[in-house]
């Protein structure tokens, strides 16, 4: 396929985080939702960098070695991705002050260490000795030998010390702020009607005499400065060490990765700068960005609950499903019709009860689970525990290689092995990311098989924010063909033949490519053809290709695609059969379903994978077919809302980037998230 057929891959994604970007400036929004998506492009830009522009300057030194070996020019790459950020950090900035603003006008002011009244300094000094100087260690610049320690993505203040008198020369210091200990946030006492907030760096800054005084400097200047680090992990091959140890090692070497971004206070002084540059052997290079006094606005995606209802959201609670009322048996449900719930506009706790339910059920004997990312306090990882202490036989495939989740789940890995849960190893090099609950129930002398296959992980915390879909099913072979996962989990190089289930790096991709050419055979045979697919990221070359062709065939594609799409649509003689949207709005949506007219008898999938290299080759993921025509129907209606989106719904890979969906002459505005939770609370009181 010719390069110039396809959008590269990582300016969509930086396409995407500008669809969040426009998210903090509709002013449709609440002022405090506005205020925590220029949170989450803040992190979503943090990531790219530890990961995406981290793995595109490795490639850039592996071609000075081999320019054979890639098909494009990383640094080229790396030029259009400065461009295009430097002209988003522009708009970032315009827009945040414009928030502040605004908020100052409601009753919420932003103050800094140079606007406090006499009052309010004491309180700040008061705030300050208790709560956040017992967590400053300072580092006296003259004394770091180089940067390898400082922690990635963590805000330090590069701080000048000077004497007024005059008796001692200059010193520079770094000071840490904490904010991993502390709230980014000190709201100062305040009024229902009126809040000042000070952020943790200005707190800092104005008690610099607290820290540097006893030492002989009175006249202190504070700057911020930032890293990121490659997060990419360098896997050691020691076959004499376990998995763990080898994950463990490799996330101490994260802490010291090579920095890939160098952020710093533009209105700090050049002698500063250089001194830093030069302790951190750092060159002027791709890596420097000069910046704002204030970095890591990824802290206001967690942003006080303050101010009145009209800041935040319409309120959404999630609803319980219309058949798994409460102080009822989940299994006897399951074991009448398939269910799928939809996050986060039902709750969760089906989950939590089912396995609650399951491990004090005498019938009940044996529970199988993956999990990827596990939330904080995670009750689906105490009901584990539960089960276990009842005697059940627990079996978990945690995943020790989930990008910065890797941590966490070595401590819960270590904990449910404490618990006497059965660990299956991870497999390096070869991630399982597919969503499975096996739960084998004893009923009359035989095995039943109650099943949940889901899009999004089983995490209580992310399920309140992230849109997914997670069957629930009794089907025999279903239920066999997860069982069987559990066995290729820990035999990874013996699959078994799927007949049910479609299972990466085996067969999700030829499949989808067998669907789409019945498709376009059905299309000149003159029977219904079309395909609908909603993902999170649409990069396989292969699949792209299969698309164009669909498409020139006269195969009807719609497609809802979240974040990276590198298929261009609506090109004459190549895609003006395809569509593609994107939706970004205050639930991510993160559910993959895959729709085919199969000559009027639609095939149905949900599934873990997105259509990219990675989900189809190098881990394990599961699509899985909706039989039950009811929850089709469900599924359908959905997509359909969210096709008719004319809000929140943009046009990708057009002319211009990121254009609204337009709204017919008179159509009523159309959001589909708002949309989808009334279409399902109108079904719960049916």
């Amino acid at each position: 396929m010719k390069k110039k057929q396809l959008i590269n891959r990582e300016v969509s994604w930086l396409h995407f985080n500008a669809r969040v970007l426009q998210e903090a400036r509709d002013e449709s929004n609440p002022l405090l939702e506005r205020l925590r998506f220029i949170g989450i492009y803040s992190n979503n830009r943090d990531e790219f960098f530890r990961v995406r522009v981290a793995t595109l300057r490795r490639l850039r030194e592996l071609r000075k070695d081999k320019p054979e070996y890639l098909s494009y020019d990383p640094s080229k790459v790396l030029k259009d991705i400065r461009s295009i950020i430097d002209e988003q950090e522009k708009a970032y900035l315009e827009i945040y002050h414009q928030i502040v603003e605004q908020l100052h006008h409601v009753g919420i002011h932003f103050i800094d260490h140079k606007t406090l009244n006499e009052d309010q300094g004491l309180e700040v000094v008061r705030y300050f000795r208790k709560e956040v100087h017992p967590h400053l260690f300072p580092i006296m610049l003259s004394g770091l030998s180089d940067a390898i320690n400082l922690r990635d993505n963590s805000i330090y203040l590069a701080v000048i010390l000077r004497n007024s008198a005059g008796i001692k020369d200059d010193n520079f210091a770094l000071v840490k702020v904490p904010t991993s200990r502390v709230s980014r946030f000190y709201i100062l006492p305040h009024t229902n009607e009126e809040y000042n907030v000070m952020l943790l760096d200005d707190v800092i800054r104005y008690n610099l005499k607290e820290i540097f005084l006893p030492f002989g400097y009175d006249v202190y200047d504070a700057y911020s400065i930032k890293f990121t680090r490659d997060a990419e992990l360098d896997i050691d091959n020691d076959i004499s060490k376990s998995f763990i140890e080898i994950m463990a090692e490799s996330l101490k070497q994260r802490k010291k990765g090579v920095p890939v971004r160098f952020i710093y206070d533009q209105e700090m002084p050049e002698v500063l700068l250089t001194k830093l540059l030069k302790k951190f052997k750092i060159s002027k290079n791709d890596i420097l960005i000069g910046g704002y006094k204030y970095h890591n606005f990824r802290d206001y995606m967690s942003f006080p609950e303050i101010g009145g209802d009209n800041l935040w959201s319409e309120s959404l609670p999630p609803m319980r499903h219309p058949d798994l009322p409460p102080y009822s048996s989940i299994f006897d449900v399951i074991r009448s019709k398939d269910i799928i719930l939809h996050y986060p506009y039902q709750t969760f706790s089906h989950v939590i009860d089912l396995l609650r339910e399951a491990s004090l059920d005498p019938k009940v004997r044996s529970i199988k689970m993956t999990l990827y990312r596990a939330a904080r306090d995670s009750k689906v990882i105490n009901a584990l525990v539960n089960a276990a202490r009842n005697g059940k036989s627990v079996t978990v495939f945690l995943e020790l290689q989930a990008r910065f989740d890797e941590k966490a789940n070595i401590i819960w890995s270590e904990k449910l092995h404490e618990e006497g849960v059965k660990i299956i190893k991870t497999i390096p090099g070869l991630k399982v990311h597919s969503k499975l609950l096996l739960i084998r129930r004893k009923e009359e002398g035989k095995n039943v098989y109650y099943t949940n296959i889901s899009t999004g992980n089983y995490n209580e915390s992310t399920a309140r924010v992230y849109a997914d879909d997670s069957l629930f099913t009794s089907n025999e072979a279903i239920g066999l063909e997860v069982g069987q996962m559990f066995q290729l989990f820990e035999a990874p190089y013996s699959p078994p033949e799927f007949k049910e289930l479609l299972v990466s790096p085996y067969s999700v991709r030829s499949h989808f490519i067998k669907l789409l050419n019945a498709e376009i055979r059905n299309q000149k045979a003159g029977k219904p053809a079309w395909v609908i697919l909603k993902l999170n990221s649409l990069v396989d070359e292969k699949l792209v290709s299969k698309l164009y062709q669909a498409s020139r065939a006269g195969v009807k594609i719609q497609i809802i695609c979240r974040g990276i799409c590198v298929l261009i649509p609506g090109v004459p003689g190549l895609s003006e059969n395809i569509e593609v949207i994107s939706i970004v709005d205050r639930f991510l949506e993160h559910s993959r379903v895959y729709i085919f007219a199969n000559a009027g008898k639609p095939l149905y999938y949900i599934s873990s994978a997105d259509w990219m290299v990675r989900n189809l080759d190098n881990r394990f993921e599961v699509a899985c077919p909706i039989k039950d025509k009811s929850i089709q129907q469900e599924l359908m209606d959905m997509i359909q809302i969210q096709l008719s989106d004319n809000c929140k719904a943009r046009l990708i890979n057009h002319s211009k980037v990121n254009v609204y969906k337009s709204k017919e002459n008179g159509e009523a505005n159309k959001r589909s998230q708002s949309l989808i939770y009334r279409y399902l609370e109108r079904k719960h009181t049916q």
